[in-house]
């Protein structure tokens, strides 16, 4: 069985939760990492909704993020987790995109890439109205802020440091101390 290349750009980048056999720096072109998701379940509830990270599509834009292998034993049952995990309501889609690895290879991978269509989609909000709404939610995973700042730390720690989420984590930094 074939391997699986699976493409995480928010939380996926440091807590995949499965096992993979390689990683390495990729970048998706044709989106970009955005807080456009109303989240209901993980990191907000449907009384106070948190937003969480998608892929938006945007022209010539491109996602840097951590393209993980997985081995085609256990390509199943990641698919399995992952579909629990991320298609929990129905605001992501799943596709097959192609990647581009540090190496120089391009791969096929599987991303989550939000709904326009789906009522929690929320791309229109501005910066401060994103660092409202992360400072104060909590879901079952914990507080919005959490995912952020684990998200922000850990692109920066690769080298993939993100203006957007720097300054949201920054700004609900100050929210919080108030």
């Amino acid at each position: 069985m074939q391997s699986l290349w699976i493409f995480g750009y928010g939380s996926l980048v440091w807590n995949p939760g499965f096992a993979w056999s390689s990683r390495q720096l990729a970048q998706l072109a044709g989106f970009r990492r955005s807080f456009c998701m109303l989240s209901i379940h993980h990191r907000g509830t449907e009384e106070k909704p948190g937003l969480v990270l998608a892929l938006d599509a945007a022209e010539d834009a491109s996602c840097n993020g951590v393209a993980f292998e997985v081995s085609g034993e256990i390509a199943d049952e990641t698919l399995e987790y992952l579909r629990a995990r991320e298609l929990i309501s129905a605001a992501y889609l799943e596709r097959v995109e192609t990647l581009s690895l540090e190496d120089g290879r391009q791969v096929q991978a599987v991303v989550y890439v939000i709904d326009r269509a789906h009522w929690q989609y929320c791309g229109a909000l501005t910066l401060e109205d994103q660092a409202q709404r992360i400072a104060g939610a909590v879901g079952g995973r914990g507080p919005n802020s959490e995912y952020l700042h684990q998200t922000a730390a850990h692109l920066a720690a690769l080298g993939l440091p993100d203006d957007e989420l720097e300054w949201l984590s920054s700004r609900v930094k100050v929210l919080q101390a108030t």
